[in-house]
């Protein structure tokens, strides 16, 4: 695992400083093809494998790596999936889900970030869920909304079929352990640029 500011012992009380930490060593990151080739491989390896019907991605915010080429490349080689992009509806309400392909039009949402421009309501058997840091028991540190732990609960709450969720981040986003609060629950896969856990 490459180092990673999180792995030093310091940072790990406070999830503030943590995700502070792990958000400058991702600016710092450089554009870098091949490491970006090799994340773009590994999301579809590991969406050939699991097979979904639906797969929600992320629109690329604060230097997150960007998976609309590697959804572009797997909808080329299941025609019949269906990709999708997550709805902020309310501040503190759970996502929903609208149908987008690659190239297809948006508009700007709830906190200026791109969404679907035609509302269809999908239902994703698998997203795709960016990660400011991520440890390997696959547990996630996000932004501080809450969104995605909103939405992955409001599945069971309603007796839904969870995703499978999938945690993605740089090398330098993974850490040996998070600091974890009752609420909190791992994610099914983590995958990063070397590797897939």
């Amino acid at each position: 695992m490459a180092h990673s500011i999180a792995c030093d012992p310091a940072p790990a009380g406070s999830k503030t400083a943590l995700r502070k930490a792990l958000l400058a060593s991702r600016q710092q990151l450089v554009h870098d093809p091949a490491r970006d080739a090799r994340f773009t491989d590994r999301i579809v390896d590991l969406l050939v494998e699991r097979a979904p019907r639906c797969v929600a991605i992320y629109w690329p915010i604060a230097g997150e790596f960007d998976p609309r080429p590697a959804i572009e490349r797997w909808l080329a080689i299941d025609t019949r999936a269906q990709s999708a992009l997550p709805v902020v509806v309310e501040r503190h309400a759970p996502m929903v889900f609208h149908a987008w392909r690659p190239g297809a039009p948006t508009r700007r949402g709830l906190f200026g970030i791109p969404v679907p421009e035609m509302p269809i309501d999908v239902e994703p058997d698998l997203l795709l869920i960016p990660c400011v840091g991520i440890d390997r028991a696959r547990f996630r540190l996000g932004y501080g909304g809450g969104f995605y732990d909103r939405t992955l609960a409001a599945f069971e709450a309603r007796g839904a079929r969870r995703p499978i969720a999938v945690g993605v981040a740089f090398d330098v986003g993974r850490v040996d352990t998070l600091p974890r609060e009752p609420h909190d629950v791992a994610l099914d896969v983590g995958v990063s640029e070397s590797g897939i856990w």
